[in-house]
């Protein structure tokens, strides 16, 4: 296993855990001592860097630049998955901020923090499109089983499709922040939204620290 790519201060993880908010193991940052999820649960995964070439983006501008960078793709990846854009922009945007090689100590990596187990034998799990096409397939699995609900597909793509059919209430609280955040960045760039203030509150809780170590992978200004 690779070592966490960037130290979490700990003043940073202390301070969010005191208002209740994820701390980044809770979110798939890199860094994170990220705590086991259910057996059929993705977390992260590492790819290989490159400049994307999906066309056009359609997804919303409230994301982040270093999600905007895969925007073209992201719309390829979700098309062919038969997902909404934005809700693959989602779930990158709090899984790696769209850092290819953020990995997680549990062994997850890349841009959809996909566990090994989720691969086929020869797959290269830190490829952008091998990563894309295992973690947008268990968000459609986690999406169907939830009858379109997205606040319950973003739990099932955390904490494994079997909380979906569970009282909210039982969620491990990584599950219930992380539906937290996903449903409230989604329903902001499903209205088309600039800006997501759900969005600059997982920033301010240590998103913005996984986002610069994004912005330094890619290369971006």
């Amino acid at each position: 296993m690779l070592p966490p790519l960037v130290v979490v201060i700990v003043g940073l993880m202390l301070a969010a855990f005191a208002r209740g908010l994820p701390l980044p193991a809770e979110t798939g940052f890199p860094a994170a001592q990220a705590a086991p999820l259910d057996a059929d649960a993705p977390t992260a995964l590492v790819a290989t860097v490159g400049v994307p070439s999906g066309g056009a983006s359609a997804i919303a501008a409230l994301f982040t630049p270093e999600v905007q960078y895969w925007g073209g793709k992201i719309t390829l990846w979700a098309a062919q998955a038969g997902l909404d854009p934005n809700l693959v922009a989602t779930v990158m945007q709090i899984e790696s901020c769209g850092d290819p090689q953020a990995r997680s100590r549990a062994g997850a990596a890349g841009l959809f923090q996909v566990m090994p187990y989720h691969f086929a034998a020869g797959e290269n799990s830190y490829d952008p499109d091998t990563n894309a096409l295992r973690g947008a397939g268990y968000l459609s699995r986690s999406l169907n089983t939830a009858n379109g609900n997205a606040r319950l597909a973003f739990a099932g793509y955390n904490g494994g499709i079997g909380v979906i059919g569970r009282l909210e209430s039982s969620w491990a609280a990584e599950t219930q922040r992380y539906a937290y955040w996903g449903s409230g960045i989604y329903a902001d760039a499903s209205q088309g939204s600039a800006t997501s203030a759900r969005l600059d509150e997982w920033l301010q809780a240590g998103g913005a620290s996984l986002c610069r170590q994004a912005k330094a992978r890619l290369g971006l200004p």
